[in-house]
């Protein structure tokens, strides 16, 4: 109950803001939109050439056509649990303070931008052999860590980015099972056994997920432990492809 009453007001905020002047969220311009043009065109306009499956940058450009495009070769030695990856940006300065901004400050007008850049990732993408996914799922948080927040950052992305792809929105297709440690504050090795045995597909779900693609959005994909664990759980559920849908991809170190 009190979260919901946190996540309506902070809904009635948002839209109270959106009458208000608006500044560029990464230069601070006035204009009308989120993002001006200038910042848009600086980190958004070209496309880094990503590998299809984890998303991470490549070093050569993907000059291949559709099923064919590059797969590092991290994903080809170990393949994680999801069949492809889409980021539309690096989780880096200055962009990272758009992530932060809407997980940790609150900032709910920022997740339809990410959701216009991650749309525009998605349809810029060349390997479309298998089609975009036929249902959009968020990665759910815990209830402890929903009540806390208010709300849930990957959902408030997923919602808008349905509207805009034309992609049917299913936000319970699956649910966390357990509260499960913050990533960020583990060491990598770590995180696998963090998140094993998270995530399931409820029985009444379970009819969406059969032979379906499943697309699952996040704000971020560090080291993909979330995505992979989710995604198998989607698997054996029988999910015949899933794709994860990320607004930033972590850099390696």
């Amino acid at each position: 109950m009190l979260s919901d009453l946190r996540y309506r007001l902070r809904r009635m905020l948002t839209h109270a803001a959106a009458l208000l002047p608006s500044f560029c969220a990464l230069c601070g311009a006035a204009g009308n939109d989120a993002i001006c043009g200038a910042c848009h065109a600086r980190f958004f306009a070209v496309r880094r050439p990503r590998c299809r499956q984890c998303a991470l940058p490549l070093s050569a450009p993907m000059a291949a056509p559709a099923d064919d495009a590059a797969t590092c070769g991290a994903c080809l030695r170990d393949p994680p649990g999801f069949d492809a990856a889409i980021a539309a940006a690096d989780y880096a300065p200055p962009l990272d303070q758009l992530v932060l901004a809407l997980k940790f400050g609150g900032r709910l007008a920022l997740a339809p931008l990410l959701a216009r850049t991650l749309r525009d990732a998605v349809l810029d993408v060349q390997h479309h052999a298998h089609g975009l996914p036929m249902r959009l799922t968020a990665v759910p948080l815990g209830a402890r860590r929903l009540a806390e927040r208010g709300f849930n950052q990957a959902h408030e992305i997923a919602r808008p980015l349905s509207r805009a792809l034309g992609i049917a929105l299913a936000p319970r297709l699956a649910v966390r099972e357990r509260e499960t440690e913050a990533q960020s504050l583990l060491h990598p090795d770590a995180r696998q056994e963090n998140m094993r045995g998270a995530f399931a597909v409820p029985e009444t779900m379970l009819a969406q997920v059969e032979g379906a693609h499943i697309g699952i959005v996040d704000d971020v994909m560090t080291t993909g432990q979330t995505l992979n664990e989710l995604a198998r759980t989607l698997k054996r559920a029988g999910a015949a492809r899933v794709t994860a849908l990320v607004f930033a991809r972590t850099l390696p170190k």
